[in-house]
């Protein structure tokens, strides 16, 4: 078996270190002399009125780091340890408040070293934590992360915090200080007793709600019903509509989500996709099949391209055979192509695209520039162990194409 009986005698938040040759993950497009980074165009300020509000999960993170995952009854050792915030929530907006928008977040930690330190953390990132409930008994949620080098992927054994958030654990009037002047609220559906009962107060407010559909989980399909914008996971689409491809299972979404604006599914090294709802009824008699027009955009994608790109098509109306027809425009976002030398670790690529999505409607950034750009903000993560190490800050030399 695999032993993490070791790892709580480190200091909350540290790292194991490697090596120097093993720290070598910044892309080529960024392998430059400092003159040529003090060069570079200082973005823009963020947006005035970027204020998120997040409501989800936040937990410590014990990421560690093997050569290949091990098989029943296994006793193998770890190349390298980390120990770091994590969870959903607490990840997307440690992203958003690095790239310069106000982040407050609603969880709950309990009153132990683990649930300081969590605090400290996302203080130290500019995350609002004010809003956080901490019991004063219990347990502070936390997460043993085992990330495979051979294949390149991370698996994830999570245990919920306790006693769990209950909407009684917010007062009204705190809810009330969390949304005041918010841009946007996001939800992961971690705590989806608390998280209906903002998103309710939000949607009243007419404050725009994005939910971060990773999986089917309670609570789901009363936020999406009050959602204006969805990202979700490769698989999520079909598993919750039981349509048998993605692109007509977004359609699907749409369809059976009338507030929704846009859903976006993310691909990994596939890139994402993302269907827009018109604000208004094409007039277009002529129905386009969705299957047919992701592959023409597939074509018409730059293969040889290694940073983000996107490409569109027109605005249609969208079929999906035996689902229905929508009208909208479809959007199709390639990855940056990572070297496999430089990929370290997936843990929180997905937050990180999130939390690139929140600043990009915060800024106004049309969908073909925030695909690229939420792609970007997701591979720089990629490039080091844990969720929050290789968040980039707006700052950032990569980012800066997208923010001027």
């Amino acid at each position: 078996m695999m032993c993490f009986t070791h790892l709580t005698p480190l200091p909350l938040f540290s790292a194991v270190s490697l090596p120097s040759s093993r720290r070598h993950f910044t892309s080529f497009r960024t392998r430059m002399s400092s003159s040529s980074i003090d060069s570079a165009p200082p973005p823009p300020p963020p947006p005035g009125n970027g204020i998120v509000l997040g409501c989800g999960g936040t937990t410590v993170d014990f990421l560690a780091t093997v050569d290949s995952y091990p098989k029943p009854d296994d006793k193998i050792r770890s190349t390298s340890l980390k120990v770091q915030g994590g969870g959903n929530a607490g990840n997307a907006l440690t992203c958003a408040a690095r790239l310069g928008l106000t982040s407050r977040l609603i969880s709950k930690v309990a009153n132990d070293s683990q649930g300081k330190g969590i605090l400290e953390e996302l203080e130290s990132d500019g995350v609002d934590t004010s809003f956080l409930v901490v019991s004063k008994e219990g347990n502070t949620p936390f997460t043993y992360v085992i990330v495979d080098k051979q294949t390149q992927t991370r698996t994830c054994i999570h245990t919920p915090g306790y006693p769990p958030m209950v909407p009684t654990d917010l007062p009204q009037s705190t809810m009330l200080s969390a949304l005041d002047r918010a841009s946007i609220a996001y939800f992961d559906v971690r705590l989806h007793e608390t998280a209906l009962v903002i998103a309710k107060e939000a949607s009243r407010k007419k404050i725009p709600i994005l939910v971060d559909a990773e999986k089917k989980r309670d609570g789901l399909d009363d936020l999406l019903q009050l959602a204006d914008y969805v990202v979700c996971t490769a698989k999520f689409p079909q598993a919750w509509t039981e349509v048998s491809s993605i692109p007509c299972a977004l359609v699907s979404m749409l369809l059976r989500l009338p507030k929704l604006k846009f859903v976006i599914v993310t691909l990994g090294e596939e890139g994402c996709l993302m269907i827009q709802r018109a604000s208004t009824e094409t007039s277009e008699s002529k129905e386009t099949d969705i299957e047919s027009l992701v592959e023409s955009l597939k074509q018409r994608s730059d293969s040889t391209a290694t940073f983000p790109t996107c490409v569109s098509s027109e605005r249609a109306k969208l079929k999906a055979n035996g689902i229905g027809t929508l009208s909208g425009r479809l959007f199709l976002g390639t990855a940056e192509k990572i070297p496999p030398e430089e990929l370290v670790d997936t843990t929180g690529a997905g937050d990180a695209f999130i939390g690139a999505v929140l600043y990009a409607l915060c800024a106004g950034m049309p969908p073909e520039k925030m695909l690229p750009f939420a792609t970007q903000v997701a591979a720089c993560n990629c490039r080091a162990l844990g969720a929050r190490t290789g968040l980039p800050h707006r700052t950032d030399p990569r980012l800066v194409p997208f923010l001027v």
